[in-house]
């Protein structure tokens, strides 16, 4: 076996035909755009290069074929984040050969180790937390969601065997789209709907300067005291929102203001892999062309939400319950979605996994952020718990709707697909 490094256009190519291997006989996989993949190593498009860098290997066996892959990557603002330097890896694929996964291992780590990091995450994401972050442990038959990372069940064993601990586990939420809230939450949902300075509206009628200003407000107040968190520059929100503007219905992205302050956001996008999985992981011109056909004659009837957020002091008060009840005024009937997909919600935020829970979601996938300690004198701790304890969110994670339960209206999983 050998590794090589992606620096040409062969090996680029090799680097995203894999999968292609891998998955071909699985119907859930829906193959990630190879342009998104390759923005992120971009340098001129990724701002993650500008302090940071990053390098991907392919892994190609005696006859030549390739086998695996895997990138590496250390970002300033990541690293400083922790006790000790950590960088990440990401982008893991692999045939299932134990020997063939920890070369590319080591490879990533002993990269990172020359860079003076004393520990690595994985598999995590060059930028963003919203996409390519974790690996996939639990998964409901149910296909692959845009920009949200999809293995085979053995990268667990590898990743574990290894010697990656769990850093946090992520959970991805389903629920009816317009289901209603538990009756306690649509107590408190009715005295904020009742207040006069309290208001909910759509991202219509809003400059994507508007919604970034709206956007970056929030964002920095409800994550500010997570472990890890940089504040938001006004420049990244507003590329966010010129980001999404060519594939968002203003109709499902919401935000709510008191006083007219905004307090919260629900943004949500169509379940863009609903579309995309007929364009075979290339948007190329061809690619483009049968996206806006599908787009517009078969659309998608998923919503996926990307990001939701309160402020600290409106959490638990009823807002997010409040959002529900509008889309149910607003959207109930007058639109093709009929569900949601939650972006995955850490399970260190206590305080959002109470207020899904009162949204009657249902969990449909596990993922886990695993750490390795390069430097093994250096003990592991996992992500800090935020607003209660471990026992916690095992009582709120067992109290969840059953998802063939929630699901029942809509028919079998295999039918939806």
């Amino acid at each position: 076996m050998k590794i090589i490094e992606v620096n040409n256009e062969q090996t680029i190519k090799a680097f995203h035909q894999l999968p292609f291997q891998l998955y071909k006989d699985d119907p859930n996989w829906i193959p990630h755009l190879k342009q998104d993949i390759e923005n992120v190593f971009n340098v001129e498009k990724n701002k993650a290069f500008r302090d940071g860098q990053a390098q991907r290997w392919i892994l190609v066996n005696g006859e030549e074929k390739t086998i695996g892959r895997i990138a590496a990557f250390i970002e300033p603002k990541y690293y400083k984040a922790f006790k000790q330097p950590t960088g990440g890896i990401g982008f893991f694929e692999c045939v299932n050969d134990k020997q063939a996964a920890f070369l590319l291992l080591d490879t990533a780590k002993n990269w990172l180790l020359e860079r003076g990091m004393k520990a690595m995450d994985g598999p995590i994401n060059f930028g963003e937390k919203n996409a390519f972050w974790g690996l996939m442990v639990q998964n409901a038959d149910y296909p692959a969601t845009y920009q949200m990372n999809y293995n085979p069940p053995y990268y667990q064993q590898f990743f574990e065997e290894y010697g990656f601990q769990v850093f946090y586990e992520q959970f991805v939420f389903w629920r009816d789209f317009v289901r209603d809230a538990e009756e306690v939450f649509q107590r408190k949902a009715e005295i904020l709907w009742n207040d006069p300075k309290f208001k909910i509206t759509n991202a219509g009628g809003y400059s994507d300067k508007q919604l970034a200003e709206f956007f970056l407000a929030i964002y920095n107040k409800a994550w500010g005291n997570h472990e890890g968190f940089s504040p938001m520059k006004f420049e990244q929100a507003y590329k966010i929102m010129k980001a999404i503007r060519p594939v968002r219905d203003v109709r499902i992205s919401l935000f709510a203001f008191y006083d007219n302050e905004p307090i919260a956001f629900y943004i949500n996008l169509p379940e863009l892999n609903q579309i995309f999985k007929h364009v075979h992981g290339n948007l190329n011109l061809w690619g483009k062309l049968k996206f806006l056909i599908y787009k517009n004659f078969v659309g998608s009837s998923t919503v996926y939400g990307i990001v939701f957020g309160v402020i600290p002091y409106f959490q638990g008060k009823g807002v997010e319950a409040a959002m529900i009840k509008y889309a149910g005024i607003h959207l109930r009937g007058k639109t093709p979605y009929r569900d949601t997909v939650l972006t995955w919600i850490g399970d260190f935020n206590i305080k959002m996994l109470k207020v899904c829970k009162n949204l009657n979601v249902s969990l449909l996938r596990k993922l886990r952020t695993y750490r390795y300690m390069i430097d093994d004198s250096i003990p592991f701790e996992r992500h800090k718990y935020i607003g209660g304890t471990a026992d916690d969110v095992k009582r709120i994670m067992s109290s969840l709707l059953p998802l063939d339960e929630n699901m029942s209206r809509f028919g079998s999983r295999r039918e939806r697909k």
